[in-house]
């Protein structure tokens, strides 16, 4: 269901984005609603978040392991 919501705008921005708006063969509310839904998803999960604990820590008896951490002493 749509809901009227009154804005305070820049004059000089209003015929602007309305020409944008007309641009694009949509309405300027279109555009707002657009952009408002754009800033209010929430933030996706960062690359830590999506890959922490998909890890398990390395075999101290590895070779490779002793190697590397000669290696980076």
């Amino acid at each position: 269901m749509k809901t009227k919501l009154t804005l305070s705008i820049d004059e000089e921005l209003v015929p602007l984005a309305k020409t944008a708006a007309r641009r694009q063969g949509r309405s300027l509310s279109d555009l707002v609603e657009e952009a408002l839904r754009e800033i209010s998803v929430p933030p996706s999960k960062s690359v830590v978040d999506e890959w922490q604990g998909a890890f398990e820590p390395a075999d101290r008896n590895d070779e490779r392991y002793e190697y590397l951490a000669k290696k980076y002493r």
